[in-house]
């Protein structure tokens, strides 16, 4: 599928093209919120994730790579993270950013792959 952060594992169950606006996310500790948009690019692919009133209605940025599996059936994205992992990413659509900026890409990166994860 895609390569590093940016792809879905083989392994993760996600088929190309599958909606998943609306499929439940769970971390590695519980529910985060859901699906608000997501993207197939072969050299990106990334969720949007509503997390609702857990975290004040704040949108978040979840890279391919973090899915873990996607389970149709149940409608359900599961990650390889935790709720804090989640919580403690770079804000999204915060001062103007968007998941197409490089410096936001970049601290996206940094975030997903860094020795806390």
């Amino acid at each position: 599928m895609g390569s590093g952060i940016w792809g879905y594992a083989s392994g993760s169950g996600h088929a190309p093209g599958t909606d998943l606006i609306g499929y439940e996310v769970e971390a590695a500790d519980g529910s985060i919120g859901k699906v608000d948009r997501h993207t197939d690019d072969v050299s990106r692919s990334y969720l949007v994730v509503d997390t609702g009133p857990w975290i004040f209605g704040r949108k978040v940025v979840i890279p391919a790579g973090v899915v873990s599996r996607v389970d149709t059936e149940e409608k359900t994205v599961h990650l390889g993270c935790t709720r804090d992992q989640v919580k403690d990413s770079p804000d999204y659509e915060k001062n103007g950013r968007h998941e197409d900026e490089p410096a936001f890409v970049r601290l996206i990166e940094t975030h997903y792959s860094g020795p806390h994860m």
